[in-house]
């Protein structure tokens, strides 16, 4: 194992407990206190930032690619077909499920919605993320559009 296959297992563990936290106790004040600071979304982040300045030519190839519009899309295949670029975009995706899936699991408690509600959103917030947002869109409802 290298640096890069690490940095794929730290930043998956790095959320596990935080995500495990909101789907089986998601009301727990212990899971709330957690929830509460950023540090349920700060080591993916930092593993992206290593990763990245370990790595910078990834990012630099990718801003050349920028000023060819036909060519951003080989030039994104091809850093993310690297293990820096792979790790790093992982870092990347799941730094932003688990801070979408925390503003999802804070609105169920806001609102008060169903266990079934929340478990759900929760779920498929961090493993699908689309299906996790139009999961919560649907059936959570602030008390604005309800009037």
């Amino acid at each position: 194992m290298d640096a890069y296959d690490y940095s794929f297992f730290l930043s998956t563990m790095w959320v596990g407990p935080f995500w495990f936290a909101m789907l089986v106790f998601p009301d727990h004040d212990l899971t709330k206190k957690l929830m509460h600071g950023p540090w349920f979304f700060l080591g993916p982040i930092l593993i992206w930032w290593i990763v990245t300045i370990s790595s910078p030519q990834g990012l630099i190839d990718l801003s050349k690619d920028f000023i060819n519009p036909a060519g951003i899309l080989d030039g994104l295949a091809s850093i993310l077909g690297t293990k820096a670029g792979a790790s790093a975009a992982w870092a990347h995706m799941v730094a932003g499920d688990i801070f979408v899936t925390r503003w999802m699991w804070k609105r169920c408690m806001e609102q008060d919605s169903p266990r079934w509600v929340t478990v759900s959103t929760v779920f498929f917030g961090v493993m699908l993320m689309p299906i996790g947002i139009a999961l919560h869109m649907i059936f959570v409802r602030s008390p604005e559009m309800t009037e």
